[in-house]
């Protein structure tokens, strides 16, 4: 007996350690509890919105500010976020805040909608109490305040088509009142910049010049990286550059590998007007802002890269698949990297309980919405179906006739897969509310089936009491299924609305293969460039590199469905590496061979 017990506890341990460990990840736009925006609450719309993050380490633990949120986030391990409400704070909210960590000591803050203010101060963010300094500020929007190892404190600002990002020097010892000392630095070339010009897709028929806005000043090795935003926060090329200085006055040289943070294609799109932070462990991490803007331009998600400096001190973030399951800052060697799981659920077939709408949008290059409601359609077996839940796009959505239990949602995948996490993208439909209100949460329950019979829950968060409009849900197992049931409880709003149930994982056919016939023709106008290539059978799309060497290949752009792109971001003097690769539920093909157009 005492040896067959040996032999079952091996046994046991073995299959212990034949389980996946499924690690802790993340996805974008991030999973927080975004506030619902004052700002068109005169015009009765109502969305919720996340824009124009600052994120500070303080004393090992992180606080993340956004956009008249009412107050702010902590977290200790950049992924999970906690709301607290301050008990002083801006009337209506701060726009485009700013934050400095000052020696562990103090944070210092400043983002007040009228553009001046007092900058608050605290030794404990996360009681929520803190100072104002004796003084009132004037150019705090869109700004940054950088305070320098010397205790010499700087306040960066700029927001407009016209004038270009200042600075002037405050003094921190006395109330941080101005010194006098005050500079303009760097302003917007289009001429020369292709991917500042305004626009979607950066084309616009009548306005030619984007905007400057967002400064972000950060310190590595001695040099000074002054970050800013261009061209417009509600358009999918809305990114962030660097100039580089040897004092935070400058003079500062434009960074040759432009755009710094960049995500023109995929499902969520922009990455601008954010600021870089450094993690305990040295890593830096790079949030910025999405354009979701369906009801609204400025209706907006936050993202998180990794960021980084190369051997020759050029700043840059991983985007690629950047709104994948990507690696939590927790992972020993791939923080921030994608997981590799792939989305399962693209274009899969997608019936509802009830449909009051469906609508696909789209934003137009001269700032505009092309609008078009889907008429109602049935499959053969009578239920009422929907194409706009599995079409990767934000902007389109479905409102269901009501917000209770006889509500829900059916996807059937293309193929089978194994299922590691499933985010849920609501959305806004006349929720009626303008401001941040506490107690609200999303309620429901996913299953998967294999035959679209047989059920099985995966989450069950039908007493939850997490508000989370982008809810991320990752399995503690992966599942393998072809089918995926969303079962609404109750959410915010008189109706139940989605944009996008998006379901990741790995499929259980063959990576496909290497792009053939890819073709880059750089344009009379060298800011723009025509790519094509042939396509790839079974791919779902595919994703574009792109960089200043074959080494440098920093920027993507992920398409899908198509087999030809324009871009018009390029910096008009530089030569640039492309290379390409498709992509499926199975996995991410082979890269080309980087080749060179000049």
């Amino acid at each position: 007996m005492k040896l067959k017990a040996i032999i079952l506890f091996f046994l046991a341990s073995a299959s212990l350690s034949a389980q996946e460990i499924v690690p802790k990840t993340y996805v974008n736009p991030l999973d927080i509890d975004y506030t619902y925006m004052v700002y068109n609450s005169a015009r009765n719309i109502s969305y919720r919105s996340g824009a124009d993050p600052a994120v500070v380490e303080f004393r090992g633990e992180y606080h993340l500010f956004v956009t008249r949120s009412f107050g702010y986030w902590h977290s200790k391990d950049l992924v999970d976020w906690t709301f607290i409400k301050p008990q002083q704070w801006f009337f209506e909210g701060s726009n485009a805040p700013t934050a400095f960590n000052y020696k562990d000591s103090l944070v210092y803050f400043a983002g007040d909608p009228a553009g001046y203010g007092s900058i608050l101060y605290t030794d404990d963010p996360k009681s929520g109490k803190w100072t104002p300094t004796a003084s009132i500020t004037n150019n705090i929007q869109d700004s940054d305040l950088f305070i320098d190892d010397d205790g010499k404190t700087y306040l960066y600002w700029g927001s407009s088509n016209v004038y270009p990002i200042q600075v002037k020097e405050l003094n921190r010892d006395d109330r941080m009142l101005e010194t006098g000392v005050k500079a303009e630095l760097i302003n917007l070339d289009e001429e020369l910049h292709g991917w500042e010009r305004f626009g979607e897709n950066n084309f616009h028929p009548t306005l030619k010049e984007g905007y400057m806005e967002g400064a972000a000043m950060i310190k590595h090795n001695g040099k000074y990286y002054l970050q800013y935003a261009a061209p417009g926060t509600q358009f999918n090329v809305y990114g962030d550059g660097v100039y580089v200085g040897e004092t935070p006055l400058g003079p500062f040289t434009y960074m040759k590998n432009n755009p710094m943070s960049f995500k023109p294609g995929g499902f969520s799109t922009g990455a601008g007007h954010g600021m870089t932070v450094k993690q305990t462990n040295g890593q830096y991490w790079h949030f910025a802002t999405m354009a979701l803007a369906s009801n609204s331009h400025w209706e907006r998600r936050l993202c998180m890269f990794p960021a980084y400096f190369d051997e020759d001190g050029l700043m840059y973030t991983d985007t690629h698949y950047g709104d994948y399951p990507r690696f939590a800052p927790s992972h020993p060697d791939k923080a921030g990297q994608h997981t590799g799981w792939m989305l399962l659920s693209y274009l899969g077939k997608t019936t509802v309980s009830t449909s009051k709408m469906q609508v696909r949008k789209s934003t137009t290059t001269d700032d505009q919405f092309e609008i078009t409601e889907m008429p109602l359609v049935k499959n053969d077996a009578g239920q009422i179906t929907s194409k706009v839940l599995t079409d990767e796009s934000p902007k389109s959505f479905w409102v269901a006739e009501a917000n209770d239990d006889a509500q829900w949602v059916e996807i059937e995948m293309l193929a089978p897969g194994k299922i590691y996490a499933i985010q849920l993208n609501f959305h806004d439909q006349e929720s009626g509310i303008y401001t941040r209100v506490e107690g609200l949460r999303h309620r429901f329950a996913l299953e998967a089936s294999m035959d679209g019979q047989n059920w099985q829950t995966i989450v069950d968060r039908t007493n939850s009491y997490k508000d989370a409009p982008n809810a991320y849900l990752t399995l503690a197992k992966p599942v393998t299924a072809k089918y995926v049931r969303y079962s609404n409880v109750n959410v915010p709003g008189a109706n139940l609305a989605l944009s996008e149930i998006r379901v990741f994982g790995l499929g259980m056919g063959k990576k496909p293969e290497l792009v053939k016939g890819f073709e880059v023709e750089r344009q009379t106008d060298r800011r723009d460039a025509s790519l094509k290539w042939k396509p790839v059978d079974g791919a779902q799309g595919y994703n574009i590199r792109w960089g200043i060497a074959p080494d440098k290949l920093y920027h993507s752009w992920q398409i899908y469905g198509e087999s030809s792109l324009f871009m018009r971001n390029f910096d008009r003097d530089t030569p640039y590496y492309f290379t390409i690769e498709s992509f499926s539920e199975n996995g991410i093909s082979e890269k080309t061979k980087p080749i060179r157009v000049d």
